[in-house]
């Protein structure tokens, strides 16, 4: 028999999930232990199972369980789920604006609401009371189908809403985007590829093919997660504008993007648009383009609906990242590590509004599984700055005379022994003064995130090392202008350029110090993470796997190669030698009166006494870290002259702002 005492308990258990369920996925800011978590999630489970009276299908551990279906069931949506009108360019943009105003007969400037437009599945959930009742997909735009089950064992999926705040709607029909993050993509592909799975070609269908599975119980193992953007029916409540609504659905425990903003005009909806394009590859998650909306709900229904697109919102689309091309041939690229890694040689095409002509496949093994061979018709995709990569090959457009491609046994640079070391995907090259690796390695210490040595290009680093200048990086800093002037198409301006840069790279950081060093598995927020652990480059010399895996984020492979790399004689002397040339590092705090360890800058505007990449450096050296966009996440935001959209958010948000002289005050 239940009691009122074990119904209160079952009630408050549950209340208290769901709460912190919404401080961990929609406020990003959890108040419990995961242990804590998890012991009151194991007591009401318990409770359940020892008073089946306790049933209720909304309660927090009811997400996943329901038995497979045999086919999904249609549901009809209330208010159809309009697909959205495409513009690829500013012209489209200010014509959208151009024509809601000569619809409405407005001559004044209207107010936008401005979101990321996510890369994924559309999906509609039906609110009864503040329980789920219905989820379902969008379908045709009218019908879709019954995935409640499916949806339930989303963890950023409410089962019930919450009203403490502000009572919710009687019925609440609410737009999302149900999507999988870039690394959750990454990780299930190589499960599927452990367990012989085809893979999915990107994120987006990963998650729509685990949204319309079966059973539930494979949508549940699989990274899905959801941000909710449009409105259908609702009922007992009533929204003026669409910031309200986006506003308000967090309140309920919805979670809407962070990054979604109002725009006075379609001058802010544009500027805003292009400042998502510059952070877009920094996202976690695949994004597509900016969705434009009229904010004020009212003139939204004034200007209703044209075909099948409402006009009053405008998909803004990125150009598209993934094209079809030819493979004319394979080259073997030798790496500064030796590493010998295969390159398409492409029918040139347009991808993300970038003409490609090559794209890594990466290894063999990798050649193999996805059967690359010269003369395929091929998928291609670039993502951020990096080489462009194969995604598939399109097996249909065959023709028989594809050939099949194998890495070489010898090095295409110097001729060594190409060989394939145990328990790893690469070939290398082991020729120890191969000219390849040595152009590799100055490359990347000289590169913008290592010793930011302006003007050391492809074919001057070629010559300098075919023509024996330099034999290590640390001759970099014994070169003389004389020397520079003898080389091809090298006037006296341009080495006295190079020199100055050389001179002005003496003064580093630790971190980017050791990330210059080209130390296998150190990446640059590794570097950073070594730096501020170890605190000074002497430590580096003497520092034992032991005292590197009781940092925070090393592991086995990564301690391995640091003493590996330190403990060689040929690297010390090569450090030596860069000391002896004047390079100075700047160990984390050392000489100050206080730290910025743990905390995290952001710089909007023009600073008068700092370049921005010094203001960087300067924090990163106290120990602090920076980040390019304001988020919970950051701790104080520096405002220049003319800041931009930077400083609006950090005051929305309530984050600390500094002005130059107080950042310098705090740094001094």
């Amino acid at each position: 028999m239940v009691t009122d005492v074990i119904h209160r308990r079952a009630k408050h258990l549950r209340e208290a999930i769901e709460y912190h369920n919404y401080r961990y996925y929609v406020l990003d800011d959890p108040e419990i232990s995961d242990a804590e978590y998890d012991r009151m999630m194991r007591e009401l489970e318990k409770l359940e199972a020892d008073y089946p009276e306790l049933h209720d299908p909304n309660s927090p551990t009811q997400r996943v369980g329901a038995p497979p279906l045999e086919q999904f069931e249609t549901v009809t949506h209330t208010i159809p789920m309009l697909s959205l009108a495409n513009g690829q360019n500013e012209t489209e943009g200010r014509e959208f604006d151009q024509r809601v105003r000569r619809f409405l007969g407005m001559d004044g400037d209207i107010a936008y609401v401005a979101e990321p437009k996510l890369d994924g599945l559309a999906v509609e959930l039906v609110y009864e009371r503040g329980n789920l009742v219905i989820g379902s997909t969008r379908g045709d735009g009218v019908n879709g189908e019954n995935i409640t089950q499916n949806l339930r064992t989303i963890k950023t999926v409410p089962l019930a809403l919450m009203g403490k705040e502000i009572p919710v709607p009687e019925r609440l029909e609410v737009r999302g985007e149900v999507y999988m993050e870039i690394q959750g993509f990454k990780e299930l592909n190589r499960r599927r590829e452990a367990s012989g799975e085809p893979l999915f070609a990107n994120p987006r269908n990963a998650a729509a093919g685990s949204v319309r599975q079966l059973d539930s119980s494979i949508t549940a193992s699989r990274p899905l997660r959801i941000f909710f953007y449009g409105l259908g029916e609702v009922v007992g409540y009533t929204f003026e504008t669409h910031w309200q609504f986006l506003t308000t659905l967090p309140r309920w425990g919805l979670r809407v993007h962070p990054m979604a903003r109002r725009c006075r005009d379609i001058n802010d909806a544009i500027e805003y648009y292009e400042e998502i394009s510059r952070e877009r590859e920094r996202l976690p998650y695949e994004i597509d383009g900016v969705v434009i909306k009229v904010n004020d709900l009212d003139l939204q229904s004034r200007l209703g609906v044209i075909s099948r697109n409402p006009r009053w919102a405008l998909a803004y689309k990125f150009k598209p990242k993934q094209e079809t091309t030819t493979v004319l041939g394979v080259i073997p690229q030798v790496g500064r590590t030796g590493a010998i890694t295969p390159v398409a040689i492409l029918e040139p095409v347009r991808v993300g509004g970038i003409e490609i002509s090559r794209a890594t496949l990466h290894n063999q093994d990798e050649i193999d599984k996805k059967d690359v061979r010269i003369g395929d018709t091929v998928i291609v995709q670039r993502a951020g700055d990096v080489i462009p990569e194969v995604v598939k090959v399109v097996e249909s457009k065959r023709t028989g005379g594809e050939r099949k491609y194998r890495i070489p046994t010898t090095c295409p640079v110097c001729g060594a022994d190409v060989v394939r070391l145990k328990d790893e995907v690469v070939h290398r090259c082991m020729g120890l003064s191969c000219p390849a690796q040595l152009k590799g390695r100055i490359k990347h210490f000289a590169s913008k995130r290592a010793m930011d040595i302006d003007g050391l290009g492809d074919k001057l680093v070629a010559q300098l090392v075919e023509k024996e200048m330099i034999k290590d990086v640390s001759d970099l800093y014994r070169l003389r202008k004389e020397n520079l002037v003898a080389l091809e198409r090298m006037a006296d301006k341009s080495a006295q350029n190079i020199l100055d840069a050389i001179e002005s790279s003496k003064k580093k950081p630790l971190a980017k110090f050791i990330y210059a060093l080209g130390i296998r598995h150190v990446g640059e927020h590794l570097a950073e993470v070594l730096a501020n652990g170890l605190k000074s480059l002497e430590h580096f010399f003497q520092v034992t796997e032991e005292e590197l895996l009781a940092i925070r984020e090393v592991g086995p492979e990564l301690a391995q190669s640091v003493v590996r790399f330190f403990g060689d004689r040929r690297n010390r002397e090569v450090i030596t030698k860069l000391r002896e040339a004047g390079v100075s590092i700047v160990e984390p705090g050392v000489g100050k009166r206080a730290t910025l360890q743990g905390l995290t800058f952001v710089f909007t505007g023009s600073l008068e006494s700092f370049a921005r990449d010094e203001a960087r450096e300067l924090v990163e050296s106290l120990g602090g870290r920076t980040a390019s966009s304001v988020s919970k996440k950051v701790d104080y935001v520096v405002v220049g002259s003319d800041p931009g959209s930077k400083y609006e958010r950090a005051k929305e948000l309530g984050i600390p702002t500094l002005t130059e002289s107080q950042f310098r005050e705090m740094v001094e």
